[in-house]
């Protein structure tokens, strides 16, 4: 395999020196648990679980992830992501860590967004143009941000978007997955949730950076612009790869692989098959009495496309997507 380099926020992390990524050790600084209150479950996930709860102190509603059983290194690390990107536009802001007097087990005190009874997809049947295009904006300032700081998100999806439709509030969430960038440096490829996985992950490329988060917001993009939800919805990572390619190609894919030096091995090449690239239909969303229709439409299809890209060093960066024409008519 070819080793690629990020074209923006390349030397961040080598910049900051090696204190700057280094969590193994990182010592973090526990509060005291009992001004604490858990008032409500409202999610959960692999490595925790999330409630409502209450400062007990300052009477504020916040969210607490108490954590299952995982390495600590992983939790030194989310805790450490989650300090240097305090104070970021919509960033999930960290308000303490605590652990159980007995059973030692960690949970990180954030700011609360209310979710609850929200039914996503409902939602986001309901946005217009313009609530795609602010939901769009507000995540891709956050992403922006993440990726100045030498961070990948490595689980962008809907769900880990929070959005507080009554206050207009919009927060990027659940840094479990994240991860320090550094150029050429071999990562898991085991990362992001399969409808919003990027081709260069599925194929087992180790040497990915931002742009995988780029790929998801991809997917989100082309979810919300067609009602469609996931837009790309595979049972597994071969029939995901099969479902973009009935989309994106096969062509383009073969390139990607060739020009990287990935093996794409003959079961998920038997399987996909072969399939033309599909042209992007026009909005629902649009209004096509608009004089402008077709020019909204132009400026919708080449920012999925720039983001949809199987070549991850031609996806398009979330500072220069905030740049895109498509964003030019936020009110």
């Amino acid at each position: 395999m070819i080793a690629s380099k990020s074209s923006v926020y390349t030397d961040v992390c080598l910049a900051e020196g090696k204190e700057y990524t280094e969590y193994e050790d990182y010592l973090i600084k526990f509060g005291v648990q009992k001004d604490y209150e858990i008032t409500d479950k409202v999610g959960r996930g692999k490595y925790a679980d999330v409630y409502s709860g209450v400062n007990m102190i300052t009477g504020e509603e916040i969210a607490i992830k108490v954590f299952k059983p995982v390495k600590k290194s992983k939790i030194r690390r989310e805790v450490k992501i989650l300090h240097i990107l305090k104070g970021g536009p919509n960033i999930m802001e960290i308000r303490d860590v605590v652990r159980d007097a007995a059973t030692k087990t960690p949970a990180i005190i954030t700011e609360y967004i209310n979710q609850r009874d929200m039914d996503l997809k409902k939602m986001f049947n309901k946005f217009t143009l313009d609530d795609v295009r602010e939901y769009m904006y507000q995540t891709l300032l956050a992403l922006d941000f993440t990726h100045s700081k030498g961070i990948m998100h490595r689980d962008i999806k809907p769900h880990n978007i929070l959005f507080d439709p009554v206050n207009r509030h919009y927060r990027l969430a659940d840094w479990g997955l994240a991860e320090f960038y550094k150029p050429e440096q071999e990562y898991n490829t085991r990362v992001a949730a399969l409808f919003y996985k990027a081709p260069e992950l599925i194929l087992n490329y180790p040497y990915y950076d931002y742009s995988v988060d780029m790929w998801a917001i991809g997917c989100i993009f082309a979810e919300l612009i067609y009602q469609k939800h996931p837009f790309f919805s595979g049972k597994d990572p071969l029939d995901q790869m099969l479902k973009i390619a009935k989309v994106l190609g096969t062509k383009k894919l073969g390139e990607y692989a060739e020009n990287f030096k990935i093996e794409i091995d003959s079961s998920m090449k038997e399987m996909i098959g072969k399939h033309s690239e599909k042209p992007w239909e026009i909005s629902k969303l649009i209004d096509k009495t608009l004089a402008n229709h077709e020019e909204i439409h132009t400026n919708v299809v080449n920012l999925l496309s720039r983001l949809l890209q199987y070549d991850h060093t031609k996806r398009i960066t979330a500072r220069e997507a905030l740049d895109h024409p498509f964003f030019a008519r936020r009110e």
